[in-house]
């Protein structure tokens, strides 16, 4: 078993860098203008990509109250493990379509060596439901920013906007609904009878009941467990996945600042400026998750960047500099996260 473990981790340290390479040779600019981007964002490149030591931090601590709270005590791991397989775990979502098919089963795998097999996967699904979950909700508190920007008549509004809005009102709702009772239920077995659904793939989603039912079930029991039990747990940690989310945002308001955009100046203009870089993070990441089984989202983010900052009224050419330097700080991550893979607890 430990030697297969081996395998699979040398696996997705090859998937890394395979990922890496892939995305060098896939920018949308020749090297010399990715070269004059870069100069261009000359130090603020140190807190463009510093900002995530923060955004990583919260993404550990909201997954180190999932741990415990569904294990019922302390997490038997050092944070600062839980800190590097976040990392990793993500580098690896980066680098795979449908993000998850790398991150999720490494955490597993890695998790496992810590505590039993049922409760590291039933953590690790909890922590991406509420990743998922967290999501919703800036999204969905997000539109109430536009529409408050808008009353103070910062922002424009017209039937096209309020429509587009309802919709992701809609959509987040939706949402909420479904990932609760995934909460109260459980997840697992619901998403197995989804699967029953696709063709070519009921026969390996009986047998894959037919094999683990008694793990599922136990899983899905620790699922709504921790719902039902554990709310500070819950709570906690969906606080700080939102609050993560609100930290990135500083990232791209470094980027409008170093084009000398901060809404006139002073804290109010500083303020709004944070505020329009909430909503570019919050289109942005709507339009990548909605079309999130591309590798990578190639081309998905830098579109979303685009349209997003376009949509407040800035420029194209602003959209186009903000997708690449968020291209580079995704490549040095990924960097970080597959060397994290090597070392040693």
């Amino acid at each position: 078993m430990k030697w297969t473990k081996q395998r699979l981790n040398n696996l997705f340290f090859f998937l890394g860098i395979a990922a890496v390479v892939v995305m060098l040779f896939t920018f949308d600019v020749s090297f010399i203008e990715l070269w004059d981007h870069l100069c261009h964002a000359g130090y603020w490149l140190i807190p463009i990509i510093g900002i995530w030591v923060v955004v990583y931090w919260l993404n550990a601590l909201a997954w180190q109250s999932m741990i415990e709270g569904n294990i019922g005590g302390k997490a038997p791991i050092s944070f600062w493990r839980i800190y590097r397989l976040t990392i990793t775990g993500y580098a690896l979502n980066y680098a795979t379509p449908v993000g998850g098919l790398g991150g999720e089963p490494y955490r597993i795998m890695e998790l496992s060596k810590d505590i039993d097999n049922q409760h590291a996967t039933s953590s690790v699904i909890l922590y991406a439901m509420m990743h998922f979950f967290a999501h919703f909700w800036f999204w969905f508190i997000s539109i109430f920013i536009y529409l408050g920007l808008v009353l103070i008549g910062d922002l424009p509004i017209s039937f096209a906007i309020g429509v587009i809005l309802g919709i992701i009102v809609v959509f987040c709702l939706t949402a909420f609904y479904i990932i609760s009772r995934g909460y109260k239920n459980g997840l697992v077995k619901y998403v197995l009878g989804l699967l029953c659904r696709i063709p070519g793939m009921k026969r390996w989603t009986l047998k894959l009941w037919a094999r683990h039912s008694e793990a599922i079930k136990n899983i899905d029991e620790q699922i709504a467990a921790l719902y039902a039990q554990d709310t500070k747990a819950f709570y906690k940690s969906l606080v700080l996945e939102y609050f993560s989310r609100v930290v990135q945002s500083m990232e791209v308001m470094f980027m409008l600042l170093l084009f000398g955009i901060d809404c006139g100046g002073g804290l109010d203009g500083l303020t709004l400026t944070f505020l329009h870089s909430i909503l570019i993070v919050a289109f942005t990441t709507l339009f990548a998750n909605l079309i999130g089984f591309l590798p990578m989202q190639l081309g998905v983010q830098e579109g979303g960047f685009v349209l997003s900052i376009a949509a407040l009224g800035l420029s194209a050419a602003l959209g186009i500099f903000v997708s690449i330097i968020c291209r580079v700080r995704e490549i040095i991550w990924i960097i970080i996260g597959i060397g994290l893979m090597k070392m040693k607890h």
